[in-house]
């Protein structure tokens, strides 16, 4: 379904004369940005599937070492035929394929690092409240509700519930200078 409908933007801004020149050449889909004046392209941002490298992870990870891995989501390929990856012009959310490895490890528990120290509904509004704590079931309303940006909150939520669903562990939500600190952040659990 991604790939039917991409919208995660990418590369330069281009005037509506080349951005149509790139779309009439290689059927590229391009969308206007209002708000900082160009047109962009967008590509698909398919959910991952597999983490072709997750028992390394995983090895690194049980013999005590800090892994860092799909930082930048990945680089998305599917089989063209059986055993040849072939690359696409996609991009893989690094939120949902870390919380995809953290479930292949069968990690203990899931931090998505952000830039805010708890998740908010009503964001910047009169309204606004941070949240301590949320159920599976109550974060699928408040997605349902639109309470998270598509390109922002909305992943990270999306990838905490997969986490939860998939492994019946914790993900927790902050920044940083939270993590490990009790009540820091927000959690996101089974109940």
């Amino acid at each position: 379904p991604a790939f039917l409908n991409p919208t995660k933007p990418v590369g330069p801004y281009f005037t509506k004369e080349e951005a149509d020149k790139f779309m009439a050449e290689n059927k590229s889909v391009f969308v206007e940005d209002k708000a900082r004046g160009g047109w962009r392209k967008v590509v698909a941002s398919p959910e991952p599937l597999t983490i072709f490298n997750m028992r390394s992870v995983e090895k690194l990870a049980n013999e005590g070492h800090i892994a860092i891995a799909v930082g930048g989501g990945g680089i998305p390929c599917f089989y063209k035929e059986e055993n040849k990856l072939q690359g696409i012009d996609a991009v893989i959310d690094r939120d949902l394929a870390s919380s995809l490895l953290a479930t292949q490890i069968h990690a203990h528990k899931l931090f998505i690092l952000t830039d805010v120290p708890k998740v908010c509904i009503n964001f910047n509004t009169p309204q606004e409240k941070s949240i301590d704590r949320m159920s599976v079931s109550e974060a699928k309303k408040y997605m349902a509700e639109g309470q998270f940006g598509a390109g922002s909150m909305g992943p990270k939520i999306q990838a905490a519930i997969n986490f939860v669903v998939r492994s019946g562990k914790d993900a927790i939500i902050t920044v940083p200078d939270l993590l490990g600190v009790d009540n820091g952040g927000t959690r996101i659990t089974v109940v």
